[in-house]
């Protein structure tokens, strides 16, 4: 299979980012990514979306919205949507209307950041999602980026050194959305797992201190999804993005932190009698089965069972786990850097019926 890096969740002028669609393109193509999926608040600009280029470099643009309902106070319940045929911010005040409706237009989507905390000392308000009775949603984002910097914003020397030294300020999703995911996963339901920059390049000013957070470069190459298709992009950025789109609702990848270490070449597979699987799959018990997990550098890595570790693997860079029970099969990747311990890489499950 052939993989993909893909940044998702940013924003730009036409919402609450400072760059434009120009500037994310020059910034992704410097940083190797595939694809990128912009997410302006309420916001579809359609226009946008293609291949861009810069000599024989290229990377594709998507095109999808943040939407959340403007009126409500606090701010709560914002969902990505990814590949619907309209603009569906008008339906922003139901979350499940909205969710339906997503499906009716072609689109998949994912609640955004389920439990950002608030920033009391930016006057920023907890941007969590509230209603998780509804139903019909693609998955969730297990890890935002940005986010995790909230929860280093409790005083100003925190706030100061984090801001200008980021690299130390993430470590791996929020604990209660990992037990959310897992719940959900528990109760049958197939819920896929991104991992989202929420970049805006945002222009802060403190005295005499001017500083970008952060700008799109930082944020590119720092929390990824990686996705695997059948074969590489063509070019027709039509086709190519249905098929970005339909490994990403499949599950058929995982949230890879490659600030620490590149996440490339990273995988998660399972071999039966009969058949085998990646990510994303389904794969009988009947049979026997084996999982297999090959890092692109030796690290911890760590079994998941219906939300239960099952083994733990120090210091490989490969291992294998023969099934005796089904269930849901996923796996967590953590590195010391620099001198603490933090997640790595997040892979969506394997079910084994």
């Amino acid at each position: 299979m052939h993989e993909i890096t893909v940044n998702l969740h940013m924003h730009t002028r036409y919402s609450d980012g400072t760059g434009l669609h120009k500037d994310i393109a020059a910034a992704a193509i410097r940083q190797g990514l595939d694809a990128v999926i912009v997410t302006d608040h309420n916001v579809l600009a359609k226009d946008f979306e293609g291949y861009y280029k810069e000599g024989s470099k290229r990377v594709l643009m998507l095109i999808g919205q943040e939407v959340h309902d403007q009126a409500r106070d606090p701010q709560k319940n914002h969902l990505l949507i990814f590949g619907a045929n309209r603009d569906l911010a008008t339906l922003a005040d139901d979350p499940q209307a909205l969710i339906n409706a997503v499906r009716e237009a072609g689109g998949i989507c994912f609640l955004a950041h389920p439990h950002e905390p608030a920033a009391p000392l930016f006057h920023e308000t907890a941007i969590t999602w509230e209603n998780w009775e509804v139903r019909g949603y693609t998955g969730i984002e297990l890890w935002n980026h940005l986010s995790q910097l909230k929860y280093k914003l409790n005083n100003w020397p925190s706030a100061i050194f984090h801001v200008f030294f980021p690299q130390f300020y993430s470590s791996g999703p929020d604990l209660p959305t990992l037990q959310k995911w897992d719940e959900l996963l528990n109760s049958g339901r197939r819920v896929v797992a991104l991992g989202g920059s929420d970049a805006h390049a945002l222009h802060y000013g403190l005295g005499p201190i001017r500083k970008i957070i952060f700008p799109y470069d930082f944020h590119f190459r720092a929390l990824n999804t990686h996705l695997l298709l059948d074969s590489p992009l063509g070019g027709d950025s039509r086709a190519d993005g249905e098929r970005v789109l339909e490994s990403l609702g499949r599950g058929r990848g995982w949230v890879g932190f490659d600030l620490l270490a590149p996440t490339r070449g990273f995988r998660f597979t399972a071999q039966g009698r009969e058949t085998n699987a990646v990510m994303g799959d389904e794969i009988p018990l009947a049979g026997g089965a084996t999982l297999q997990v090959k890092l692109p550098a030796a690290a911890e890595i760590s079994l998941w069972r219906n939300g239960l570790k099952v083994q733990t693997w120090k210091r490989v860079e490969a291992c294998a786990y023969t099934v005796t029970e089904a269930g849901v099969y996923r796996v967590e990747v953590h590195r010391n850097y620099p001198g603490a311990r933090r997640g790595w890489i997040y892979s969506n499950p394997i079910y084994v019926k």
